[in-house]
């Protein structure tokens, strides 16, 4: 049985032991810069960009823990609505954050929330466990993308804009983002081995 609390530090809690206000702000401030940057790499589809957004966030999931996480993705999306230029396309603003892309902004946040509770469970640790954990953060961030497209365009249209065309590229950034996570989690395990031996 799963529990309820966490149960195994994060990666971040392990290189960057502490809790403070502060430190979590910089780490928040740092994972939406990234956020940002993943955004600009993109490949312009419509109405909803390719982008390596949602790698970002499974990895800022499972690197964070969940509080971290959704307060990361928050800030992101509080930066948007401020009008900075965080977002995949040139807008900003309120009128961005309700237009197509606004299911998936959503499910950004949930992601983030799920990956780190699994996270902060060890299923960053296991090879199989971390495929398992980004499969479904990606899952939860399409249901509620695809079904505000369905609001907008029709259901069948929103699969087939907002659903097909990402599927390839979400098997691949599913199996990326858990091998990047097993290769942090072995950098640790060395230089942890390293001081011991030393």
């Amino acid at each position: 049985m799963t529990s309820l609390s966490a149960t195994h530090p994060t990666l971040l809690n392990t290189l960057a032991p502490g809790n403070g206000l502060i430190r979590s702000a910089g780490f928040a401030i740092a994972g939406s810069l990234l956020l940002a940057l993943a955004a600009k790499a993109q490949v312009p589809f419509w109405p909803v960009p390719m982008t390596l957004q949602s790698l970002a966030i499974m990895m800022i999931g499972m690197a964070y823990g969940s509080r971290l996480a959704m307060a990361t993705v928050l800030l992101y999306l509080a930066e948007g609505l401020a009008g900075l230029p965080v977002f995949a396309g040139a807008g900003a603003g309120f009128a961005y954050m309700t237009g197509p892309t606004a299911g998936y902004l959503v499910g950004f946040v949930m992601a983030a929330g799920l990956i780190g509770w699994l996270a902060e469970r060890g299923w960053d640790r296991s090879p199989v466990k971390a495929l398992a954990a980004m499969s479904v953060g990606h899952v939860l961030l399409f249901i509620p993308g695809v079904a505000w497209l369905a609001v907008l365009f029709g259901a069948e249209k929103a699969i087939a804009v907002g659903l097909t065309p990402f599927i390839a590229a979400t098997l691949l950034k599913t199996a990326l983002g858990a091998a990047l996570m097993q290769a942090s989690w072995m950098v640790v395990a060395r230089r942890s081995q390293g001081r011991i031996d030393g």
